[in-house]
């Protein structure tokens, strides 16, 4: 059984934030991509909203995953974090078997 990925209400008021000011506030994309160190690598970007995509929403925001990432993403968590090096959004994807050290690249 697939679970779609959660969104985490730290990432939903982050991108609340970033769309405070935006005429057309947009969508927060996750999708994987082929590459990166590991294999795969998380692609994370501002977007709009595709007709096969998978939308979550939350505090009237969207975070939006294409069909073909959605099964790389199965039961991930996406979340917004703040550390000394740096603010940023993150997944804990349960299907990833190893990652590298930054965190974007991953193999399953």
């Amino acid at each position: 059984m697939t679970l779609p990925p959660t969104v985490t209400e730290r990432a939903f008021a982050r991108l609340a934030e970033i769309n405070a000011d935006a005429e057309l506030p947009k969508a927060l994309r996750v999708a994987v991509e082929g590459g990166g160190c590991s294999g795969f690598q998380y692609d994370i970007r501002l977007d709009e909203p595709a007709e096969d995509d998978l939308v979550l929403e939350g505090g009237g925001q969207k975070v939006v995953v294409d069909s073909v990432s959605l099964s790389f993403l199965s039961n991930a968590v996406i979340d917004f974090t703040e550390e000394l090096i740096g603010a940023r959004f993150t997944i804990e994807n349960p299907n990833a078997t190893s990652s590298c050290g930054c965190g974007t690249s991953f193999s399953m």
